[in-house]
C-alpha cells in the first residue's frame, strides 16, 4: 500500500487558484445581468445565451480537454490553459484530472474532493462581491479583466510546484466526437431558450428538439464504434456511476439556474445594487466552503446513498423555500432558501464525485474527472436554459400592461427591462409597469424553483434505488499507479521540493 506523500497535497493546494478562476467566472457574471439589460439591452433568452455560451464551450471541450493532458502533459496543458486565458475553462479539465490521479486512496481522495469543493465555494463568493464592486465604479466589461492576477499567479506557481506528468500510450484525439456531443448540447439549448418566443409546441421548438436527440444518437453511435472514443458510453451501463453522474447533472442544474433567477430578485424586484446583491450571494460559498470539506466525514458516517439522496432533498427545500419568495419578502426568507440549498449541494457533491471516480477502474480515473466536470457544466446549462425559459413564460403569460409598440417589447423582454422603461416614464402609468414586471417576475419565478424543486427529488429517488449503501472501494497495489500519477517519482523531485 503507498504510503501519503505530502506533495500531493502541496500540488493540491497550487491548482486550487485555477479552480477559483472558474468558480469566479461561473458567478461574476450573474451579478452583471441587470447590468447588461440597461447597457446592451439584453432580453432575458439573450442572458440566458451570454452565461450558458461560456457554460456550452467549457462543457464541450472538457473531455477534449483532458485527452490533451494525457498526450502533451499536464502541468505543460495547465500552463498554456492559464497562459491562454481565455481557454481557462480548460485548465480547470487538467487541474481536476490531476488531482483526482493523485489521491486514490478512498479516504485521502474524499478529503481532497472536499478540499476541492471548498475552493469553489471561495470562487463562488469571491465573484459576486467582485462583480457588484467592480459594476458600482467601471464598466460592465471589467468583469473579465478579474481572473487575471488569479489566473497568472496559478501559471507561476504550477510551474515551480506541478510535477509533469503524461500518459505515453495516451489514445488519439476525437475531434469528431467533440463536434457532436457540442452540437447536441447547442441544439438542445437553443430548442429550450428559444421556446418562450417560439412556443413550447411549435415546430421550431420541436425541430430543434429531434435534432439535438438525433445528433446525441449519433455521438453515441460514434463512440461505440470509433477506437479512440472521446467518452466510453459503456460506463453508463454502470448504475453507480450513471445515477452519480445524474446527481450531479441535477445539483448544477438546481444552483445555476437559482443563481441566474436570484440575481435578477435581488436586483430588478428587490432594489439592491450590484455589490448588495453580491454580498447577499456570498453566503451560498459560506456554506460550501464549510461543508465541503465535512462531507466526507458524514459520508463515512452514513453511508454514500443517504448524503447523496438526503443532500439533493435538502438543496430541493432550499429551492422551495426561495419558490415562496414574495415582492415584499424580506431578504432573510431568501437568505434561507440560498443556504438550505447550498448546504444540500455540499453534501452530495463529494460523495457523488467519489461515487463516480469509485465506480471505474484505476486506468480510466482521467475520464472519470472529466465526465465528473462535464456533468457539472452540463447540468449548469440545462439549469439557465430550463429555468430561466420557464421563468420567461411565466412572466410574460402575467405582464399585463397597457403598453404598445417598442415600449411592450421592451417590457417583456426581461424584467430589468421594464423596470428601466418604468423609471422612465413619469406618473402613475410608470409605477404601474415596475409593479406589474415585479408580480409577474415573481410568478415565473416560483413556477421555477418549483419545477428545479421537482428534478432534484427525481434524483434523489435514483440515488436510493441506485447507488450502494456504502461506496465499495477496491483497494491499491503500488504496482497499479500509473505514470499519470500527479505524485511523481522522488527521484524525480529536486532537493528542495520543487519541481525541474
Amino acid at each position: 500500500m503507498r504510503s501519503s506523500n505530502p506533495r500531493r497535497w502541496i500540488a493540491l493546494l497550487v491548482l486550487c487558484p485555477s479552480l477559483m478562476v472558474i468558480g469566479i467566472d461561473n458567478t461574476i457574471l450573474n451579478v452583471a445581468l441587470p447590468t447588461l439589460v440597461r447597457d446592451l439591452h439584453a432580453s432575458n433568452s439573450q442572458l440566458q445565451w451570454i452565461v450558458d455560451s461560456y457554460i456550452l464551450v467549457f462543457a464541450g471541450l472538457l473531455l477534449t480537454a483532458g485527452s490533451l493532458g494525457d498526450r502533451f502533459g499536464r502541468r505543460g496543458a495547465l500552463s498554456v490553459g492559464l497562459a491562454l486565458f481565455g481557454a481557462s475553462s480548460a485548465a480547470a479539465a487538467f487541474a481536476s484530472s490531476a488531482n483526482e490521479h493523485g489521491f486514490t486512496e478512498p479516504k485521502e481522495r474524499g478529503r481532497a474532493i472536499g478540499i476541492w469543493a471548498g475552493v469553489a465555494g471561495i470562487g463562488i463568493a469571491v465573484g459576486p462581491i467582485l462583480g457588484g464592486a467592480l459594476l458600482g465604479r467601471f464598466w460592465w466589461g471589467s468583469i473579465f479583466l478579474v481572473n487575471v492576477p488569479v489566473a497568472f499567479g496559478a501559471l507561476i506557481l504550477g510551474r515551480f510546484f506541478l510535477p509533469t506528468s503524461k500518459d505515453p500510450s495516451a489514445p488519439r484525439l476525437d475531434p469528431i466526437g467533440a463536434a457532436l456531443s457540442m452540437a447536441a448540447l447547442s441544439a438542445l439549448l437553443w430548442a429550450i431558450i428559444g421556446a418562450p418566443a417560439r412556443g413550447w409546441a411549435s415546430a421550431g421548438t420541436l425541430g430543434f428538439l429531434l435534432l439535438a436527440f438525433a445528433v446525441l444518437g449519433l455521438f453515441a453511435a460514434w463512440e461505440l464504434h470509433t477506437d479512440h472514443p472521446m467518452l466510453d458510453v459503456s460506463f453508463f451501463r454502470n448504475p453507480r456511476f450513471t445515477v452519480a453522474s445524474l446527481a450531479i447533472t441535477s445539483g448544477f442544474f438546481a444552483i445555476s439556474g437559482a443563481l441566474f433567477l436570484v440575481t435578477q430578485l435581488l436586483q430588478s424586484v428587490m432594489g439592491y445594487n450590484t455589490l448588495q446583491a453580491g454580498l447577499r450571494i456570498a453566503p451560498i460559498a459560506v456554506v460550501l466552503i464549510i461543508g465541503g470539506p465535512l462531507s466526507p466525514r458524514l459520508v463515512e458516517r452514513f453511508g454514500t446513498k443517504r448524503m447523496v439522496a438526503f443532500g439533493l432533498c435538502t438543496a430541493a427545500c432550499g429551492l422551495v423555500l426561495l419558490g415562496s419568495v414574495g415582492i415584499d419578502s424580506p431578504y432573510l426568507l431568501v437568505l434561507g432558501g440560498l443556504v438550505t440549498m447550498a448546504l444540500g449541494m455540499s453534501m452530495t457533491m463529494a460523495p457523488a464525485t467519489e461515487s463516480i471516480m469509485g465506480s471505474l477502474p484505476r486506468e480510466k480515473a482521467g475520464v472519470g474527472s472529466a465526465v465528473n466536470d462535464t456533468t457539472r457544466q452540463t447540468g449548469g446549462a440545462l439549469g439557465v436554459a430550463v429555468l430561466g425559459s420557464i421563468l420567461a413564460s411565466g412572466y410574460q403569460s402575467h405582464l399585463h400592461v397597457s403598453l404598445r409598440g417598442a415600449d411592450a417589447v421592451t417590457a417583456r423582454s426581461s424584467v430589468g427591462a421594464a423596470v428601466q422603461l418604468g423609471e422612465r416614464i413619469s406618473g402613475r402609468v410608470g409605477h404601474t409597469v415596475i409593479d406589474v414586471a415585479r408580480s409577474a417576475y415573481v410568478h415565473g419565478m416560483h413556477l421555477s424553483f418549483l419545477v428545479g424543486a421537482a428534478i432534484l427529488v427525481c434524483g434523489a429517488v435514483l440515488a436510493i434505488a441506485f447507488l450502494p449503501a456504502r461506496a465499495p472501494y477496491r483497494e491499491l497495489d503500488a504496482t497499479e499507479y500509473l505514470p499519470t500519477d500527479i505524485v511523481v517519482d522522488p527521484s524525480q523531485l529536486a532537493p528542495s521540493g520543487v519541481v525541474e
